[in-house]
């Protein structure tokens, strides 16, 4: 039983889906929820998704942003990748 690091930042009841697919669906909720006249019991489903997708955005950003700060040029220009600290920013 493997987990990964990003099913273990995924929000629970949201499926690991691609950053890019969880914005466009965020995407949709919002202009739905912009433009149609909807029940109250819909937006609030509506809002529910849309608040797991965000979470599950800012884990993948986050993700990504942990990634990025690891990488660090050496004295020769070269990438290499960094321990990860402990502390969390």
């Amino acid at each position: 039983m493997s987990k990964t690091k990003s099913a273990e930042n995924t929000p629970a009841g949201t499926p690991d889906v691609p950053f890019e697919e969880a914005i466009k669906r965020l995407e949709g909720i919002v202009e739905s929820m912009e433009g149609q006249d909807l029940p109250l019991e819909t937006l609030l489903a509506r809002y529910e998704e849309g608040a797991r997708l965000a979470q599950l955005c800012q884990a993948k950003l986050s993700e990504a942003e942990l990634k990025v700060q690891q990488l660090e040029k050496n004295a020769k220009g070269e990438l290499s990748l960094k321990a990860a600290n402990a502390e969390t920013v």
